[in-house]
């Protein structure tokens, strides 16, 4: 044997199991959103998991494609993202 695997990249990614958390680990208060001027979590946020709705004026978050990176956390000016473990 070469000790090469016989699998395709997309055969192995296919064998990953992801178990999404049933509560979610982050809050977002997005009453304190509503008065941010840059909104830089939307920006930040490598999984794109923020998402600001103009017709409810509303920050809209999912959590389950979070990548547990922080940066949401430490770039929010207003203080409305929280983490709990």
């Amino acid at each position: 044997m070469s000790g090469k695997s016989s699998l395709t990249v997309d055969e192995k990614m296919a064998t990953v199991k992801i178990n999404v958390d049933k509560k979610a680990h982050i809050t977002v208060n997005s009453k304190r959103c509503e008065n941010c001027a840059g909104r830089p979590c939307l920006i930040i946020c490598t999984a794109e998991n923020y998402k600001w709705d103009e017709t409810r004026n509303d920050l809209v978050f999912n959590y389950e494609g979070c990548l547990e990176c922080g940066a949401c956390r430490l770039i929010c000016p207003e203080g409305a993202i929280d983490w709990s473990y």
